[in-house]
């Protein structure tokens, strides 16, 4: 299997940078895309399913997962005067949310967001909102550890709504989010809030 995936730090694949025109938050955009990240070459149908489905956030949000930006950019359009933080594992895919939050910028006013590995986000901050499209291919085991870790910094009445592939899992994963919580995950409901296109958005509350 090749070590060059979306979920890699440093992906092997040529850095060839190009740009696509996407619509966000009803905002027409020229962002900026290369191989070696999740979805390049447009806005992937779990993203939008997911951001036909969700409130507009508010407070300090998290975007798990953010790729090269549709998730950060569109919380960012929606809700200016909330602060964004954008983490992915791929260093490519945080140079290109950098560069296209710059072109989103000079577009429309943006609220404030913060690009960064995963390890550079403080273990005691706290998010009153979460969105993902999580990286299902890492596989169960490392979604879960993935999950576990995040998921427990939703501050006090805080939401988390993830999308998911109903063949790759979505079901189980809603299953596993519910027993987890209520044992020793550090969350507490879980919702099947929509159905769309082959894909779930589940809704994971604060305990």
């Amino acid at each position: 299997m090749s070590d060059d995936h979306y979920f890699s730090a440093r992906p092997a694949s040529a850095d060839e940078r190009r740009t696509i025109s996407v619509r966000l938050a009803d905002t027409d955009l020229t962002l900026e895309t290369a191989p070696g990240v999740f979805s390049p070459g447009h806005v992937d149908t779990g993203t939008r399913v997911l951001l036909r489905t969700v409130p507009d956030p508010s407070g300090r949000v998290l975007d798990l997962g953010c790729g090269w930006g549709p998730i950060t950019l569109t919380a960012a359009l929606r809700s200016p005067d909330a602060t964004i933080t954008a983490v992915d594992v791929n260093e490519r895919a945080l140079d290109l949310l950098c560069r296209n939050v710059e072109r989103a910028n000079a577009v429309a006013p943006l609220a404030p967001i913060v690009a960064a590995v995963p390890d550079a986000v403080p273990d005691d901050a706290r998010f009153d909102v979460i969105w993902s499209n999580p990286p299902i291919r890492i596989g169960k085991e490392a979604l879960h550890e993935l999950l576990m870790k995040w998921l427990p910094r939703l501050a006090p009445g805080g939401v988390a709504y993830l999308v998911v592939q109903k063949n790759l899992g979505a079901d189980s994963l809603a299953t596993w989010l519910a027993d987890t919580g209520e044992g020793t995950g550090g969350w507490g409901a879980v919702q099947k809030v929509a159905s769309a296109k082959g894909f779930r958005v589940l809704r994971v509350d604060a305990r």
